[in-house]
């Protein structure tokens, strides 16, 4: 098979699978990366096609976090109080960052609801809330896992444990927090830069996985039928062969 598989016209064929192959490969990656950018898509166009809810008609204090709340603005009314945490060991575009989480103290209900205000640099310290009454506008976020700190350490957590705010702020709290998009109707906030709210589910679009496979797919086909053609045509010549020895012995 090997001396037929050298020959010009195979070595030719070869190089047209190869081709074939290298096309398979490269539209299939493609319909890949168009598989993760319309998830991404279609999950920025969910979130900001949800209008903005009170946030008495989405989650209440103490009640446990709703399976489509990540991700939804609600609207509230409250102050900030007491001093700002930071939550470390934060990236934003691949640079270190921290996170400012203030307490806000909604005005219907009395219960604290966690706020990620924005971020600064790494080791900056965390400027201070505005006072008085806010017109909150929040992106929902369940709550994070364990902070590993194992307790407020000079206003620093590594995550945004409820569990360990309600050991810390007085009252009642939700389980989740916010992150903020507008304070009193504006974007920009003194001292700190807003902190993207992260997607809802950004799970592959399986259509365009499928082109994805079916490509690659196809691929292997290219090269699977250039071996079975070289087989083919090397079986005579081992036929030949084979009946050459009989007869030679």
């Amino acid at each position: 098979m090997l001396r037929t598989a050298v020959r010009p016209r195979w070595l030719g064929l070869l190089v047209v699978a190869l081709v074939l192959v290298a096309l398979g490969i490269t539209a299939g990656r493609w319909q890949w990366s168009v598989a993760h950018d319309e998830a991404r898509a279609d999950a920025v166009r969910e979130v900001q096609d949800r209008p903005v809810r009170p946030l008495a008609d989405v989650v209440a204090p103490h009640e446990g976090f709703p399976d489509d709340g990540s991700g939804q603005r609600v609207s509230t009314r409250g102050e900030y109080v007491g001093d700002p945490l930071r939550i470390l060991d934060r990236r934003l575009d691949g640079r270190p960052v921290e996170w400012v989480l203030d307490r806000f103290v909604v005005a219907e209900s009395g219960a604290n609801l966690p706020v990620v205000r924005g971020w600064v640099p790494e080791g900056e310290d965390a400027p201070a809330a505005p006072s008085g009454t806010i017109e909150l506008v929040g992106s929902l976020a369940p709550a994070e896992a364990p902070d590993e700190t194992g307790g407020v350490r000079d206003g620093e957590l590594t995550s945004v444990d409820v569990a360990q705010l309600v050991n810390v702020w007085p009252g009642e709290i939700y389980n989740g927090f916010a992150f903020a998009v507008t304070e009193d109707g504006t974007a920009e906030a003194k001292g700190v830069q807003r902190v993207p709210p992260p997607l809802p589910d950004t799970s592959l679009q399986w259509r365009n996985v499928m082109y994805a496979f079916q490509w690659w797919m196809f691929s292997v086909f290219a090269l699977w039928m250039w071996v079975k053609m070289v087989r083919q045509a090397a079986r005579p010549e081992q036929t030949a062969a084979a009946v050459q020895m009989e007869e030679s012995t």
